[in-house]
């Protein structure tokens, strides 16, 4: 077999590729018995038609199938006696057509992964980040997580609705005394307390008795979603059906044993701080990362492979598809357009690429490596993290796949360290 390699760029090569014709007759003829041992032709008993007639019958579908085998073996054995690094598949272009009794040449353009020599990425600029958690945070969670557990119970003793309470109304408006998209609602919960009305705050419902009707004039908002009544004054006429107040828990041991992360308030405190500092350390250290890989690719550019990029995105699509779902939301629901979606992450794909090859190239200058001891220690961190047994999240990494993509990403990690190490902070 006969290999010509040119360089067409530095992320695509042209593979011109000769297989002489004996290996295309050995094809042939290996095509040709197989087809014999299945078909079944009249006047013949099955496995002794002549290969002729089975030429004469089938050679096109014959030769398509020892064509796609012969390019396929062959480009095969053509990257990995260059040492093609291929990061996708061929194109391949064939014009010399099938004969037993000559060469069979073809030619497959394919992207390749570039060939980086990793400079200047000593003393790089960074901004140190702040990850110390103060206790006015701490307290302000707290706040937050006693709002998310409050609730409404009926308001007692009177039927006056007063500032802060909530109302339960049914509403009937218009505009210029025509009805709109959702001006009409049954059993609809308010709060009488400042702010807009589409945002279900009705302040001017304060004094109104329940079983009364009140009505109130209201201005939308000039970019409001529903068309017929942007920017026009609205007749709103609202019943009061029943008043409610909302009650948030005490901050005690009880209200902490209630979230289901701690039996005191102390401990639940202490949760607290260690998530925020988790937080703000991965948030740091995504600042930090960013930060690197803008300052190596303006020390070092060039170019990379589409197919590169396109896989890239595929993977954060399918990450953020997949954050939706876990937060309730049915994709399939959102009408999403995911042309516009996959060319919104296109240049944060090709700076992920970009800093993945930097990072692996400076990885290989400096001889960083990775041992089983230290694959060993982040498993038992990750099975900590998402309260697993060891066991189970090492079974995860038992194939030889996932367990080279854990060394890479541990690679990449101590290279990060190691230019932090080197890095210019201000």
């Amino acid at each position: 077999m006969k290999v010509q390699v040119e360089e067409l760029s530095p992320i695509e090569k042209k593979l011109s590729i000769e297989v002489d014709n004996a290996r295309v007759a050995e094809e042939l003829t290996r095509a040709y018995t197989a087809l014999g041992k299945q078909v079944k032709l009249p006047g013949f008993r099955q496995g002794k038609v002549p290969r002729r007639i089975l030429e004469q019958r089938f050679r096109e579908r014959v030769e398509d199938e020892v064509i796609q085998r012969v390019v396929q073996n062959a480009w095969l054995e053509a990257v990995r006696e260059h040492k093609v690094e291929a990061v996708a598949p061929p194109q391949v272009t064939n014009n010399s057509g099938l004969k037993a009794d000559a060469p069979f040449s073809f030619e497959a353009r394919v992207e390749v992964k570039p060939k980086l020599e990793a400079k200047d990425y000593q003393g790089l600029p960074l901004t140190r980040s702040e990850t110390k958690v103060e206790d006015k945070e701490v307290e302000d969670r707290l706040t937050q997580l006693r709002e998310n557990m409050s609730r409404l119970d009926a308001v007692e003793g009177r039927d006056v609705a007063q500032a802060g309470d909530f109302a339960i109304v049914d509403y009937d408006a218009s505009v210029d005394g025509n009805t709109f998209p959702g001006s009409k609602a049954d059993d609809v919960t308010v709060e009488l307390a400042p702010g807009e009305l589409v945002e279900s705050n009705v302040a001017a419902l304060e004094g109104t008795k329940v079983g009364e009707t009140k009505e109130i004039d209201y201005v939308f908002p000039a970019d409001y979603r529903v068309e017929e009544v942007k920017g026009k004054t609205a007749r709103f006429k609202f019943t009061v059906k029943s008043l409610k107040r909302k009650v948030t828990p005490e901050l005690n041991d009880e209200f902490a044993k209630e979230t289901g992360g701690a039996q005191t308030l102390e401990e639940l405190r202490t949760r607290i701080r260690t998530d925020l500092e988790t937080g703000k350390r991965n948030k740091a250290q995504g600042e930090e990362r960013a930060a690197l890989i803008k300052a190596l690719i303006e020390r070092n550019p060039f170019e990379v492979p589409r197919s590169m990029v396109e896989r890239t995105i595929d993977n954060m699509l399918e990450n953020r598809l997949r954050a939706m779902a876990r937060m309730g939301m049915d994709p399939r629901q959102l009408n999403l357009d995911f042309n516009r979606l996959r060319e919104d992450l296109r240049e944060e794909a090709v700076l992920e690429v970009k800093g993945a090859l930097l990072f692996e190239a400076i990885a290989q200058k400096e001889n960083i490596q990775v041992s089983d001891e230290e694959v060993e220690k982040k498993i038992e961190e990750l099975a900590k993290e998402a309260n697993q047994a060891v066991s189970v999240v090492r079974k995860y990494f038992k194939g030889p796949e996932e367990r080279q993509g854990l060394n890479l990403r541990l690679r990449e990690e101590k290279t990060i360290e190691f230019l932090k190490g080197q890095a210019k902070y201000s």
